[in-house]
């Protein structure tokens, strides 16, 4: 992990197309800003996590569908 140190006002640049910048500082929390293509998704990362989550519980269900239908759907004839 990269540490670094920024003021108000100062940045960091990762890429060519992602900015992120120290909006201001209010005792223990930090307001960021992000600067990034459309095409690049940006979350917290309790969101992303959840999002994740979400994903494989999808995943799981439509394989078990799957897998119901193929049990209860007898094979075409050829």
């Amino acid at each position: 992990m990269l540490i670094l140190t920024r003021r108000e006002g100062e940045s960091i640049r990762i890429g060519h197309d992602v900015v992120i910048t120290v909006v201001e500082v209010r005792g223990s929390q930090v307001r960021i800003g992000v600067e990034a293509p459309r095409s690049v998704q940006v979350h917290r990362a309790e969101v992303y996590d959840q999002v994740v989550e979400q994903n494989r519980a999808a995943v799981r269900t439509l394989d078990r569908s799957a897998d119901i239908l193929r049990t209860q759907v007898p094979p075409r004839e050829s």
